[in-house]
């Protein structure tokens, strides 16, 4: 379809979760991270609770110049976010050598760039926490830590992640959904497309439950973009915001872990010029299923099932027949007959026409089978084949042991159907 996509993996330079050590630390070591915990903990306070004296109180002589005015521009942005959580936590990573000249520079008893992770929830709308990295320096004079820098450190792959506050000034509404309180974020410029989504969140959730079941959170937390930077941002440099409407994107999930952190539904700064009122509703719901289904998803899964599944439930009940949802392969059935083959993982990532046909035929065959099968069929379908990777022949058997047919059977089927809805 090429307007909504899933990243089942997260953000490149985002940890997982806090990483563990079982190597004892030495009496210095310990007070050196007991005294940087202490201060990460007075900055996340006054971030807060708002206090621009407590937080200015908290920057080294030698920081950044531009540090402080961004912290004290995220404090303002965050005031209207409803957070459950905010705090700065150390890691366990091997240290990372601070640049000798910001060291020369600063001229203090000691200098350290751990490993930071933000640690922050949406309240009612995060199932947990999730933890995105930072990139801190700091110092000690005397007995006392303060903030260097959160700049890159492009040459040890240190990154500082950057949330929609550290964007501009933050428009936040909340709906509830069934499972709880849902929560869409952006900024003052994209006031329509927000209010549009919020109004949508009500009933879509309920619609992706219809087809899913009960069995997810039934919440989410949406981000609408301003920018390609900040989409970019949240989503990681796979998507560039300019050829599709929203991304799915999720903290990497546990093997049978029932919660999910991280989930964000993210929709991209051109978004609101390009959707219709009826291709805005298919995207929600499209990227809606794949919240829902996120915790039984594992990686490199098919992926016509994965992206058909999500259209499948984001265009049920629109009215919209395959010419409409589906021209790309409309025209290659009126042209060259019906498909011979389920599209592969490559052509949904291959661009162009071949991506389009991809999300297309991956739509028509989900919903083929829903036709043909039942959806009780369909769902049974994903959760087998969403299982992880696997060659032609273990396909072939789970399609064989949930539809009845093997592969070959259910091409042909999905052809005839195809060629049928064209006439």
């Amino acid at each position: 379809m090429g307007a909504a996509g899933l990243t089942l993996r997260p953000h490149p330079s985002e940890p997982a979760a806090a990483s563990t050590s079982t190597a004892p630390a030495s009496p210095f070591e310990q007070a050196r991270r007991a005294g940087v915990q202490a201060l990460l903990d007075r900055w996340a306070v006054a971030v807060r609770s708002g206090d621009e004296a407590a937080l200015a109180a908290l920057f080294d002589q030698g920081a950044m110049p531009e540090f402080l005015p961004a912290e004290l521009r995220r404090m303002h942005n965050l005031a209207g976010v409803p957070l459950s959580d905010w705090g700065y936590e150390i890691g366990n990573a091997p240290e990372t050598p601070v640049p000798s000249d910001l060291a020369e520079q600063l001229q203090a008893t000691d200098v350290w760039a751990p490993q930071v992770h933000l640690r922050y929830a949406i309240a009612e709308a995060d199932q947990g926490p999730t933890r995105k990295p930072v990139s801190l320096v700091v110092a000690r004079r005397g007995d006392e830590w303060k903030l260097v820098s959160d700049r890159p450190l492009a040459e040890y792959d240190r990154q500082t992640w950057r949330g929609p506050w550290d964007f501009g000034p933050i428009v936040t509404r909340s709906v509830e959904t069934g499972g709880g309180t849902s929560v869409v974020l952006g900024h003052p410029g994209q006031q329509g497309l927000i209010d549009a989504l919020v109004d949508e969140l009500a009933t879509a959730v309920p619609a992706v439950t219809d087809v899913w079941g009960p069995d997810w959170a039934r919440r989410a937390v949406v981000i609408v973009t301003a920018d390609r930077d900040e989409f970019t941002e949240q989503v990681g440099t796979g998507h560039s915001g300019s050829d599709i409407a929203a991304v799915s994107v999720s903290d990497a999930v546990t093997p049978g872990a029932s919660t999910v952190t991280g989930q964000r539904i993210v929709f991209s700064p051109t978004a609101g010029d390009r959707l219709t009122e009826v291709n805005r509703r298919a995207v929600l719901r499209h990227e809606l299923t794949h919240v829902a289904t996120r915790a039984g998803t594992t990686d490199g899964s098919p992926m016509w099932m994965l992206e058909g599944f999500a259209d499948h439930v984001g265009h049920r009940g629109d009215g919209e027949g395959v010419r409409a949802v589906a021209p790309t392969v409309s025209a290659a059935v009126a042209a060259h007959g019906p498909p011979a083959r389920l599209p592969s993982d490559a052509d949904f990532t291959a661009g162009g026409e071949r991506a389009v046909a991809a999300y297309e035929s991956a739509w028509t065959v989900t919903t083929f089978i829903a036709d043909r099968f039942g959806e009780d069929r369909l769902r049974d379908l994903y959760r087998t084949l969403a299982t992880g990777p696997a060659d032609a022949t273990v396909v072939d058997e789970r399609i064989r042991a949930v539809l009845g047919v093997p592969t070959r059977e259910l091409i042909a089927q999905w052809g005839s159907w195809l060629s049928d809805q064209l006439h």
